[in-house]
């Protein structure tokens, strides 16, 4: 299957699962007020299918465009209605469940991700062993005295299971800024806890590698250059590359290990290089061009080789998979859409204070792409994208602003207060300053997709 196609299927897929979850969070809990549902769409414009069904025919819909949905309830104030029916009218609900029913979205949401977090942990989470390479000179994680071979333990006092672990309880902190405690354990085995200065970072940083910034980076066996298989048709084969060469060099400067080698040919998309092997006790010259991977910009090079068996079992011993039981997982699925939500509203609101860039929203191109990324890695990876995906729907949908439910639950709180429903004028008003937010929040999405296309 191809990238491409890939990625169209897995967005599709992404934005109408997701979709489906939430709108049928407000059709389930309508239902239960009595409301009567006149449709369920998936998608908006031209309706390519539909069906209607139950005891109210409510017509199931599946529309050209797949990037949203909705659930269109009974309303006196959209046209006539007759009396025996008024009742059931979404208009004509207690404030109270009018609020539960526009909560019941975001809410399925959350729930949504919870599932799948829960199912992840029980499954189990594969993952690399938080442990630490050589820190750079100058850089905070060298201040704080790590070194190469340490592993992390805990992060601020919560237990790191895995690198993925080491990285997301970084990333909530250095939203923060300040301090952060963490527990290592040494390559000899002794513990110790070391305070790492997050206050480097900057919002740019944030955009980035942010652990490369603070200098850490996971550890690489080193093991020798020697290639395992060359792939068939890769830039590898045409340089004359064969399985069992041992790389020397690589323009001349000697290779060690592995990763120096891949790291001289990731910094050479589409330019000749060098390389000096050994085959047969001789030493052998070949010219090559790695291939220019990926679709931003820089590229990366690749030749299409894999190590041979001594790196594979290196990297083996260096895989772990976080599994949990079936009770101990709740609270910590329960735990991560928590930890997921308020940082989500940490980092909105820092990008309305301006404190961090507003580079960080994302729009369809890139959801789609990371949708792809993830599918073809597997169910585990793209399963847990669904669920940071889930969350970030259920939160945009609570923002308080028109058009979207947050912004129902201000008119129905200011309902509350005055004793009656705000003013049709007011809602007209609402709907065009909600109109203008969402197009302006599209228009900056969508650029920063663009503009992460063309520079990487």
């Amino acid at each position: 299957m191809s990238g491409a196609f890939t990625t169209v299927i897995a967005f599709i897929v992404t934005v109408g699962l997701l979709v489906v979850v939430h709108e049928y969070g407000h059709y389930f809990v309508a239902r239960l007020a009595g409301v009567k549902v006149l449709r369920f769409s998936v998608g908006f414009g031209r309706v390519l299918w539909s069906r209607r069904t139950g005891p109210d025919r409510t017509e199931w819909a599946l529309c050209a465009v797949p990037l949203g949905g909705y659930v269109k309830m009974l309303d006196t104030r959209e046209g006539d209605v007759l009396e025996p029916e008024a009742g059931r009218a979404f208009d004509r609900q207690p404030v109270g469940k009018r609020i539960a029913i526009v909560l019941a979205g975001p809410a399925a949401n959350f729930l949504a991700a919870f599932v799948l977090y829960w199912a992840l942990f029980v499954t189990g989470l594969p993952g690399m062993k938080p442990v630490l390479a050589e820190p750079p000179p100058g850089s905070a994680a060298q201040a704080a005295g790590l070194s190469d071979g340490d592993v992390v333990l805990s992060v601020g006092g919560n237990a790191a299971g895995s690198w993925t672990d080491v990285r997301w309880l970084l990333l909530k902190q250095s939203v923060r800024g300040g301090t952060i405690a963490l527990e290592l354990e040494g390559a000899t085995g002794g513990r110790a806890t070391r305070s790492l200065d997050l206050s480097r970072l900057t919002p740019e940083d944030l955009d980035k590698d942010f652990l490369a910034t603070l200098g850490m980076k996971p550890h690489v066996p080193r093991v020798s250059p020697t290639l395992g298989r060359v792939q068939p048709g890769g830039a590898g084969e045409r340089a004359g590359l064969l399985a069992g060469d041992r790389v020397i060099a690589v323009d001349g400067i000697p290779v060690a290990s592995w990763s120096e080698f891949t790291a001289r040919v990731r910094a050479s998309p589409g330019k000749p290089i060098a390389l000096d092997v050994e085959r047969g006790g001789q030493r052998v010259g070949l010219r090559a061009v790695p291939e220019a991977a990926g679709t931003t910009t820089p590229r990366t090079g690749l030749l299409r080789v894999e190590p041979g068996a001594q790196m594979k079992e290196a990297f083996e011993k260096m895989q772990t998979t976080v599994r949990l039981g079936l009770l101990e997982a709740i609270p910590r699925a329960a735990h991560r859409v928590w930890d997921l939500s308020v940082f989500s509203l940490e980092m909105l609101a820092k990008m309305v204070t301006g404190q961090v860039s507003w580079k960080n929203l994302s729009g369809p191109i890139t959801i789609a792409d990371y949708a792809g990324q993830t599918a073809s890695m597997g169910w585990v990876s793209f399963a847990g994208f669904l669920a940071l995906v889930s969350v970030s729907l259920g939160i945009l949908n609570l923002l308080p602003v028109p058009l979207l439910d947050g912004g129902h639950l201000v008119y129905y709180s200011v309902e509350i207060v005055k004793g009656s429903p705000v003013s049709e004028r007011t809602l007209e008003i609402g709907q065009r300053v909600g109109l203008a937010i969402l197009a302006g929040l599209t228009f900056f999405a969508l650029y920063n997709d663009i503009n992460r296309l063309l520079t990487g």
